[in-house]
């Protein structure tokens, strides 16, 4: 049995707070200057003021966006895995509250959402578990900005719609999110499980490398099929018209019930913050 003390997920954990919201990640940045390549006019122009204020935010160590926004955690715990000195909620809390107070990053958490009273601190993270096998202990921050979480959709199809109805779907949520949720987007689309499922597996399609091709020969034809027609929509970088308004498209599924088809579109926004660390 492997030990690890709760202060060392909640350093790891401010680390990465801090990070993802002043880095670019690479694979995000080259997709960019790729579609910067390809676009003309305004659409280029745009590209060239998003890639230079994410060259800002590095050189002077500040967010990248002013939306900092509320912290998804993804964490892989090994079964043979303990850890001491605290839990880990509480571990994992005291880090976006540390990360978010020593980055002087805003703070945009309510308590209660009807009451609407700011916790002060960024917290409470959502927090996702998995058991695996083995001693590791491996965590994934992702802040999430709300311009694009509130463009997102779940819809609950039936299985006659089939492969159509999910395309159908996914095109309809990016043609309703338009310019808000600041486009080159990426598009997460968790298919199958049950409600709540789908739109997990949806968010963690996001901690895919942009790039990255589908183990799924049907999947990735999907996915490959789904940017095509996203980009032909002509929303553009910034909503203000061109051939980027996406840079990918994530698909992931789950086994479902004969009687469903859940669908979840999560969009992320052209810097779909995420980053990792393994203790």
């Amino acid at each position: 049995m492997r030990e690890i003390q709760a202060s060392k997920i909640k350093d790891a954990v401010a680390q990465l707070c801090i990070q993802t919201n002043i880095l670019i990640s690479p694979d995000i940045k080259a997709a960019m200057e790729a579609a910067r390549q390809k676009e003309e006019g305004l659409a280029r122009n745009v590209l060239d003021n998003l890639l230079e204020n994410a060259d800002i935010a590095k050189k002077e160590n500040m967010p990248i966006c002013q939306d900092t926004g509320m912290v998804v955690v993804f964490i892989e715990i090994g079964q043979d895995c303990h850890v001491v000195g605290g839990s880990i909620a509480d571990a994992v809390n005291a880090g976006v509250a540390l990360g978010y107070e020593q980055g002087y990053l805003r703070k945009s958490v309510v308590g209660c959402p009807l009451a609407r009273e700011n916790t002060k601190n960024n917290t409470p993270a959502v927090i996702h578990y998995e058991i695996v096998e083995g001693d590791g202990l491996k965590i994934c921050v992702s802040p999430k900005g709300f311009g694009s979480e509130n463009m997102s959709g779940l819809k609950m199809l039936k299985p006659s719609d089939g492969a159509q109805g999910v395309e159908d779907f996914v095109l309809q949520v990016v043609r309703n999110a338009d310019s808000n949720p600041c486009p080159p987007i990426i598009v997460g689309v968790g298919i199958g499980g049950t409600m709540e499922k789908s739109a997990l597996i949806a968010k963690k399609t996001f901690l895919r490398e942009v790039g990255s091709v589908n183990p799924n020969p049907q999947l990735a034809k999907m996915e490959a099929d789904l940017l095509s027609k996203i980009n032909a929509t002509g929303i553009g970088p910034g909503g203000l018209g061109g051939i980027t308004t996406a840079l990918a498209v994530y698909i992931d599924t789950y086994a479902t019930h004969i009687a469903g088809l859940p669908v979840a579109v999560n969009i992320g926004c052209h810097v779909t913050r995420h980053g990792e660390i393994s203790l």
